[in-house]
């Protein structure tokens, strides 16, 4: 596993605001944070540098420097995710995870850091289908997806027949695979939460487009083992930076500046 602690990103992003005194104060503690780096733009790996960054690797410095702690970065498939969090062998995870009952069994949820909702990511010369429904009426169209995610869930059940085993649903390891065989023509449609498509969207959009109708509303949330102390302090932050136009500023910067390259 890749293991590292994350830079101070004071130079890059301005509007990190120092430690709050009416903030809780972890007295520089290390925080274990895993990740798939598998999530562009809230996180993924710099083709060009290398590096690890993305939304919530920003919102994690801006947190660390607020509540004065340390985090400190490994990496795991998406599907080991949840039950190595839910077993403490990690602090804390991030990954885009929609906040959910059935997870919420397992971990505990921060906060919604982010809300999206889900949207149809497909060529940007799509012609054959506009809505959810007809896209289903037509059995020769595929899916790209990632197993164990909200987009699987919501296309086997709001776009398809409910049976997790169609062969309609192609599986990817990660979303950005999926995509990528969008872009390829292996597949027709990928379901995406409207925040990351649009990155997508506006990093290519000479060939893809997101059509038709909302899929419903989900909510981001950074996870926890259960009756973590962790959460409360979170949340104190995260609504800081509510509060303040952090989240605003952040969304600014990696959905509209980065995705155009500014």
């Amino acid at each position: 596993m890749k293991h590292f602690v994350l830079a101070t990103l004071a130079a890059l992003v301005p509007f990190a605001a120092g430690a709050d005194g009416h903030l809780p104060d972890l007295e520089g503690r290390e925080i274990v944070v895993v990740t798939e780096n598998a999530y562009p733009p809230l996180q993924f790996i710099d083709p060009a540098s290398g590096e690890a960054i993305g939304w919530e690797y920003d919102a994690l410095e801006i947190l660390a420097e607020r509540l004065n702690f340390t985090p400190v970065i490994e990496n795991i498939s998406w599907d080991a995710m949840i039950p190595a969090v839910s077993e403490g062998q990690y602090d804390m995870g991030m990954t885009g995870i929609t906040i959910r009952e059935d997870r919420d069994e397992l971990v505990d949820f921060s906060a919604p850091y982010m809300v999206s909702q889900m949207r149809m990511l497909v060529a940007a010369d799509e012609d054959r289908f506009a809505t959810a429904e007809e896209f289903g009426a037509d059995d020769q169209l595929l899916i790209g997806s990632q197993a164990g995610t909200t987009p699987f869930y919501v296309g086997v059940y709001d776009v398809l027949d409910g049976d997790e085993a169609n062969p309609r649903i192609v599986l990817f390891e990660t979303i950005p695979a999926a995509i990528q065989a969008l872009m390829t023509e292996d597949v027709d449609m990928v379901l995406a939460d409207s925040a990351g498509g649009q990155g997508y969207v506006s990093a290519n959009p000479d060939r893809l487009q997101m059509i038709g109708d909302p899929l419903g509303t989900e909510e981001f949330g950074f996870i926890f083992p259960n009756d973590s102390e962790l959460v409360a302090a979170m949340d104190a932050g995260i609504e800081s930076m509510r509060a303040d136009g952090t989240l605003e500023a952040l969304d600014q910067r990696w959905f509209v500046d980065y995705a155009l390259g500014q």
